[in-house]
């Protein structure tokens, strides 16, 4: 296809979410919550079917896969639920207030209108979870937002074959027509496209620093900016105290291995960093976490572009390491990924740009510091990641406070046990981080708040009976 059909394409597919907005945005809570039933009830009726398409356009297993389409599932009825129970907007109403202000005030209610169309670029490692049907675009169904999707190319027939489930859903019912929108092209045109579309609101991105930053910078230049919610690259700090490998230390480095390879190392939340103390316990941990490494089973990366990405990401670790703990190839002669684990000290690792570089795969840097106060400025070097991790800081002690402050100014989420693989779609979740973890880390990309990125604060004063009708 010609890219001037392309971009008519995009125009076609915006064009059907804008007459959709105007439906969807006066919709009751049932008529939504029932669509997102319905598309979460044909996910499940395919699930065979989608999961044998994933597999071969992601090299990612079948229980990895069923797992996924579960949560996407999930999420569906999730949000149909809390729409029905109107908890994904809290209205704020105050009566009058006779007298003069700054006490006296006139009849206030602050409520929410949904934004418009939304544009939902899927991700790679997700293709299911944060594609078609997932995260991004069932938070904005339910407030109201239609979503046009860019289809990833590292599976576009996956994609193709969920939009024609959703359009199933939307052919049964007038009112849901146009809801779900999906353009494709492999080329930058046609996303540049969408995000310059003057009749898109608002766009959700899950990828790389590199592009995520390319449209932020498009969505921000427009003649009417508007918001660009990315995900765009998080190295996950896991900071282990001796306390912590007193007992369990084999338990750890074992769990900590499955979340550094899990997926081939494709997850988001990958830990991408180890700090500790110098001495006999962290190196004990360290060569049982390299022979946890060595028992993990990969696969194929996700695209042969991620593959390269990775090879060179590893190479430049290995440069600038001072040693490297797993002396085993980076890619096998299938392209199959090996776990890197490599060793720096501290003060290396806050003076390289480099080494605080997100490599998206089974890798891991080892920062060995001289005290807890050395612990927090490594973690201060970050600037920004969706989790950081603390072992061994169940103790109310000041070294324990310095660190906690360090990880509470760069991470979304803070995890005092556990590995941050793994995020659960609750109400109390948040999904973000500061920079470059993501765009905006006000907002979260997972969980009943994540809706809160399509909505706006709108206030009726002194209004008639009728107007509040029009809001939802």
């Amino acid at each position: 296809m010609s890219t001037n059909l392309n971009l008519q394409a995009v125009d076609a597919v915006v064009a059907r979410a804008v007459l959709a907005f105007d439906r969807w945005k006066l919709a009751s809570a049932q008529s939504r919550a029932d669509f997102l039933n319905e598309l979460a009830h044909g996910l499940e009726w395919s699930r065979d079917p989608l999961v044998d398409i994933a597999m071969t356009e992601t090299s990612l297993g079948k229980d990895r896969l069923g797992g996924e389409l579960t949560r996407t599932v999930f999420q569906l009825k999730h949000f149909a639920d809390k729409v029905l129970a109107g908890r994904l907007s809290a209205d704020v109403e105050n009566e009058v207030v006779a007298g003069p202000p700054p006490a006296g005030h006139p009849h206030l209610l602050r409520t929410h209108v949904p934004v418009g169309v939304v544009a939902v670029f899927a991700a790679s490692n997700f293709p299911f979870a944060f594609s078609v049907l997932g995260g991004d675009t069932v938070s904005a169904l339910a407030v109201g937002c239609p979503v046009v999707v860019k289809v990833h190319p590292g599976h576009p027939r996956l994609s193709r074959a969920v939009q024609a489930i959703a359009q199933g859903v939307m052919d049964s019912r007038p009112e849901w027509e146009g809801l779900v929108g999906l353009v494709e092209g492999a080329g930058f045109e046609s996303g540049v496209h969408l995000v310059e579309h003057p009749q898109v609101a608002a766009v959700s991105f899950t990828g790389s620093l590199a592009g995520g930053r390319a449209l932020w910078k498009i969505a921000n230049a427009r003649e009417v900016p508007i918001p660009f919610y990315g995900e765009l690259g998080s190295i996950n700090p896991v900071v282990v105290l001796p306390s912590a490998l007193e007992q369990g230390g084999g338990e750890r480095a074992a769990a900590l291995a499955a979340s550094i390879a899990g997926s081939s190392g494709q997850f988001c939340t990958s830990p991408g960093v180890l700090i500790g103390l110098k001495g006999p316990a962290m190196d004990t941990f360290v060569q049982s976490l390299a022979a946890g490494l060595s028992q993990q089973a990969t696969h194929r990366m996700l695209t042969e572009g991620i593959e390269r990405s990775f090879a060179a990401g590893v190479e430049r670790l290995g440069r600038l390491t001072e040693r490297g703990v797993s002396p085993v190839p980076v890619l096998d002669p299938s392209g199959v990924p090996k776990p890197g684990l490599f060793v720096t000290d501290a003060q290396r690792f806050v003076d390289s740009h480099e080494l605080r570089e997100e490599v998206f795969g089974p890798s891991c840097v080892v920062v060995l510091a001289d005290s807890p106060a050395q612990i927090a400025e490594v973690l201060l070097s970050v600037t920004g990641s969706l989790t950081v991790t603390l072992w061994g800081l169940h103790g109310d002690d000041p070294a324990h406070h310095r660190i906690l402050d360090a990880a509470l100014r760069i991470g979304g989420r803070i995890l005092f046990d556990g590995v941050p693989t793994g995020v659960a779609v609750t109400e109390s979740q948040h999904h973000g981080g500061p920079w470059p973890s993501s765009t905006n880390a006000l907002f979260t990309s997972v969980g009943d708040a994540s809706s809160a990125r399509f909505l706006r604060p709108v206030v009726l004063q002194s209004f008639p009976a009728w107007a509040r009708a029009r809001v939802r």
